[in-house]
């Protein structure tokens, strides 16, 4: 029989993430494609979903779309913000959490939440790509090493080097101003990584922090973002074990939340 399932869908602005659930809120199918708004992958996400995991389109009882490209997906029943899913998203994973930071391509968020994933407060900064992917992605072309690199780099730093600069632009030309002036890579990655937790501190510092804390979003994957952010926070973080899908999973919540059923018989 098919198999009925809900479905959520993050466009981010550099990344789409699909989650799949089942009527027991079981993920049965997940999708995240380093392509975000704009690039249609919010398509070649549902088409990667249905040709790998067995589901049919048929048996989906809903989809709800969250995310940088919410309103571009065409195949939603409904579009929630990104604020409201990843809290769900991330109660779901660690109930115990209260405060998140999320750290996405475009912008930084900080949020907290009750115990039941309800938001309390909220900021975000959305204005300059200081604190957020777009920043550590520019400082990771200038210094020519691939993004997913930076983490293991910052291990071998002896020493921070500070980066005065939060704007991108200005950042750009100290980085480079040090590399020229034959200061080690490795260093200067710990600085570009003590610059984004500044930011990122100063930014939850606005709603207060409330422990437990996480970090989600690709950021959450920079092991020497979140040692840099757990030094200025003065706190161990906890980490979901998919940091990238939260928003996702909580728009796959929501959609499962809201299915009212008739006399239909789920098959699961």
């Amino acid at each position: 029989m098919r198999k009925m399932h809900f479905v959520g869908i993050d466009v981010g602005s550099t990344s789409t993430k699909l989650i799949a659930l089942s009527i027991n809120a079981d993920i049965i199918g997940r999708v995240v494609i380093l392509s975000g708004a704009g690039t249609r992958a919010d398509e070649k996400a549902v088409e990667e979903l249905y040709g790998a995991s067995g589901l049919e389109k048929i048996a989906c009882r809903g989809i709800v779309a969250t995310g940088y490209g919410r309103n571009i997906f065409a195949g939603a029943d409904k579009q929630v913000s990104e604020i409201t899913c990843h809290a769900r998203g991330l109660n779901f994973f660690l109930p115990e959490v209260r405060t998140i930071i999320d750290v996405g391509g475009q912008d930084l968020k900080a949020i907290r939440v009750n115990a039941n994933g309800g938001i309390e407060q909220f900021v975000m900064n959305d204005k300059c790509a200081a604190g957020t992917g777009r920043f550590l992605e520019v400082m990771s072309k200038v210094m020519c090493i691939d993004i997913s690199e930076l983490g293991e780099y910052d291990t071998q730093s002896t020493e921070i080097q500070v980066i005065s600069n939060t704007c991108t632009v200005f950042a750009e030309s100290e980085v480079i101003s040090k590399l020229s002036a034959g200061v080690g890579t490795a260093n200067i990655v710990a600085g570009i990584h003590d610059s984004v937790a500044r930011k990122i501190v100063g930014l939850v510092s606005r709603i207060g922090v409330k422990p437990e804390v996480t970090l989600t979003g690709g950021g959450a994957l920079n092991a020497g973002l979140v040692r840099a952010t757990e030094r200025h926070l003065k706190c161990g973080l906890k980490l979901p074990a998919d940091p990238q899908i939260t928003g996702a999973l909580g728009a796959a919540l929501i959609a499962l939340e809201t299915y009212k059923p008739t006399d239909e018989k789920a098959s699961v």
